[in-house]
């Protein structure tokens, strides 16, 4: 039986001898000689205790009381030094520098072990501050190739003086980190090895303040993540090898102080044969005019001298963005010059153009054509290439073509029937496809045997990630029928409410109502992707009430015919997906108890991502029992967001909430919706791993301000950085923010 105390064995770092004369008796642990008494023992004790909580916060289970020990025969110390390294690569790294490696001798030696210490991921590491940062930094910077500091805005800007101690980091990412001009130089100047970089630009960033030994080592970064808050070049200039270009524009049309922003540059600062290694070209816009200026005069330098490496060129733009006499002139080069194999571009550049009839591709991995005018005649034809070396591509963004699965759009009205014959080309040619996107389209199957869309889709049995519109995973037959009346149940309509006690639901398949649910074609397709890991079931019609890039439209149209019905039963066919993770359903209109959801949080045990948005009717939320149920047992759920009107936000919701003990993030958009402020308090108070709670509701401005003022009262010994915000919006609805790192 193993020694009691964690005998270290095979540490390497002691000779035999010395090993035995600090063993002391023959059987005794390291460090318990005869002189060892009661504060030794007990500091021994506790560095054991502080390596098994460390360990147990990542989920694994470390026996940790020696009566357990003794009946086991199991001793964590026992185990090969390779299984310690894949149970501390689960440990965050700062408690294995700061924690850990204080107990014995082997963990010492294994905590600092390369496979451990090159990689460094301190986002999402709520728990970590200024000083944790600076003592890592000196006990393991030579040894960190590659950090990750991205979105640690709860850190003081002058952390970042302390990367200068990671003399050999290849890879940072300083994503959310304000960083001035003359802070950035003098890090940058110390890392002569640095490869990729990932950094801001606010405003007031200079780029004649940074030094030449800065610029020399941005002369050597070949990747570059550059988020735009300003209209600015940034450090792109200086980096005269770059083969991966990645921008984030998020330049704001107005000032804080109400001006007018201008996206007007110097283009001169920008170098031509900077750009020609360049091998990827990722931009992407978020709303605004001002966005797309700045955008077309980094496209601008680009259309002189297109690079014949660009192999990736992709561009993602909300709304409308038209076309230059500069763009087109790049369009026109690169068709003539390079071979693509990943392409993306607003749809004003595609519809009614022949680019794509033009342009080659090499070996395609990625293709997005989203909200495009695209028939599917040229879908096979241009794109597809007749079925021919296609077999590489793995990602197919098609959402918001409504005639892709179609022949020709001259003549077609939305709602038509698909053409079978070009789906089944798609799915024949791109037999590889992990990520297909159909959303946002009315893709209606014919009454052919065999030739229905989720037939058709059950053959691509590599897929992880799936979006689909409601109505096309409606049996043809049922979507004609009506769906049964029944006395009980309350009229899908806003007129006056009826009383109809406690509805009861279904616990489990058998109990269903439809027995016809698994012969359903959407139900034999769940069963065939296995192992989709994101599943997106959302109306044709469907606009958020609070979208991220487009305008908010208050009067949505209505859903479509054939999406009237799919409820309950189809929602229960996802249980099937046991490996899960994201799921996003939308406007199902015949959604009656929502047992669904119940299957799914038993049998779906990976979920972490869950966005339900006006399922059944409106004017209630029918769903709401069989939700609080579901939550139960999402034990791994991580982000949440509701949309539905009328919301009760109250004590059993934020009850059954408290169960899901993972949460970080939760988000409640309801218009005329109730909450009660000590059940959120309560949720606060019990799931300490949120991170951001907002939530639109109806309740009055004094209601969200109290609210807000009791959120930081309860949080302030316990966080370390607070950051509550109130938004008020014109509709009288309100929200509570916390962003918080509950500690």
């Amino acid at each position: 039986m193993a020694a009691r105390g964690g005998r270290c064995r095979g540490t390497g770092s002691w000779p035999r001898r010395k090993r035995r004369e600090a063993a002391g008796p023959a059987g005794a642990s390291p460090g318990r000689g005869r002189c060892e008494r009661g504060p030794a023992r007990r500091r021994r004790r506790l560095r054991q205790d502080r390596a098994a909580a460390a360990m147990s916060r990542c989920g694994e289970e470390v026996v940790s009381e020696e009566s357990e020990e003794e009946s086991n025969g199991v001793n964590l110390m026992e185990f090969s030094d390779e299984i310690l390294l894949h149970i501390l690569s689960y440990v965050p790294c700062t408690d294995l520098v700061l924690n850990v490696r204080r107990t014995c001798r082997k963990l010492a030696t294994l905590c600092l072990d390369k496979s451990l210490t090159h990689t460094v991921l301190l986002q999402k590491d709520y728990k970590v501050n200024k000083d944790k940062v600076k003592q890592l930094m000196r006990d393991i910077g030579r040894e960190i190739y590659q950090l990750n500091m991205a979105g640690c805005y709860w850190l003081p800007s002058s952390t970042i003086d302390h990367v200068t101690w990671c003399k050999n980091l290849v890879k940072l990412n300083l994503s959310g980190c304000h960083v001035t001009s003359l802070r950035l130089s003098k890090m940058l100047s110390s890392l002569q090895h640095l490869r990729s970089l990932a950094i801001d630009v606010n405003p007031g960033f200079d780029a004649s303040q940074l030094s030449s030994e800065c610029k020399a080592t941005l002369s050597r970064v070949s990747e570059l993540k550059q988020t735009l808050y300003t209209p600015s070049y940034g450090v792109v200039p200086c980096c005269t090898s770059l083969e991966k270009l990645l921008l984030y524009f998020e330049i704001l049309d107005r000032s804080r102080e109400g001006f007018m922003l201008s996206g007007q540059l110097m283009v001169g600062e920008s170098n031509v044969p900077h750009y020609q290694n360049l091998r990827i070209f990722y931009a992407r816009l978020a709303p605004g005019y001002v966005n797309q200026e700045v955008v077309r005069l980094y496209l601008a330098v680009l259309s002189d001298r297109t690079p014949e490496n660009l192999h990736a060129f992709l561009i993602s733009a909300p709304g409308s963005f038209a076309e230059t006499g500069a763009t087109k002139n790049l369009l026109d080069s690169m068709a003539r010059n390079v071979r693509l194999d990943a392409l993306q571009l607003p749809k004003a550049w595609i519809n009614g153009s022949g680019l794509l009839q033009h342009l080659k591709f090499n070996n395609p991995f990625y293709f997005s054509f989203s909200r495009c005018t695209l028939s599917g005649g040229h879908l096979i034809q241009r794109v597809i290439n007749g079925g021919k070396d296609l077999k590489s591509l793995t990602s197919l963004n098609l959402s918001g073509c409504v005639h892709c699965l179609a022949p020709e759009s001259l003549f077609r009205k939305a709602e038509d029937d698909i053409d079978s014959s070009i789906l089944e080309s798609l799915v024949v040619s791109c037999c590889n496809l992990r990520h297909l996107n159909l959303s946002a389209a009315h893709h209606h199957s014919s009454e052919s045997i065999g030739n229905h869309l989720c037939q058709l889709l059950s053959r691509l049995k590599h897929l992880l990630s799936l979006a689909l519109p409601v109505c096309s995973i409606t049996d043809v037959g049922a979507s004609v029928e009506k769906p049964p009346s029944t006395p009980n149940l309350v009229p899908q309509t806003f007129g006056r409410k009826v009383r109809i006690g406690v509805q009861t639901y279904p616990r489990n398949l058998g109990d269903q109502t439809n027995q016809k649910i698994e012969s359903s074609v959407f139900w034999a397709l769940m069963g065939s992707l296995r192992f989709l890991e994101t599943l997106e079931i959302i109306g044709s019609s469907f606009s958020s009430a609070m979208p991220r890039n487009e305008p908010a439209i208050r009067n949505s149209l209505p859903p479509c015919v054939r999406a009237q019905s799919v409820g309950d039963s189809e929602v229960a066919a996802i249980s099937q997906l046991t490996y899960l993770q994201s799921l996003t359903l939308a406007q199902l209109p015949n959604i009656l108890t929502g047992s669904g959801l119940v299957n799914i949080g038993l049998q779906c045990q990976h979920l972490r991502t869950l966005s339900l948005a006006n399922l059944g009717m409106m004017g209630k939320v029918v769903y709401m029992s069989a939700l609080m149920d579901m939550l139960k047992h999402c034990k791994c759920l991580r982000d949440l967001r509701l949309e539905q009107p009328y919301f009760c936000a109250g004590a059993q919701f934020f009850q059954a909430l408290s169960h899901c003990s993972s949460l970080q993030r939760l988000c409640i958009v309801s218009r005329s919706g109730t909450l009660q402020s000590d059940a959120v308090m309560s949720f606060m108070a019990s799931c300490l791993e949120v991170i951001m709670c907002h939530m639109f509701m109806g309740e009055s401005l004094t209601v969200c301000k109290n609210l807000q003022q009791s959120i930081v009262r309860s949080s302030a010994g316990r966080v370390e950085v607070l950051d509550a915000q109130l938004h008020h919006k014109s509709n009288d609805t309100f929200c509570v923010n916390k962003t918080s790192a509950d500690i």
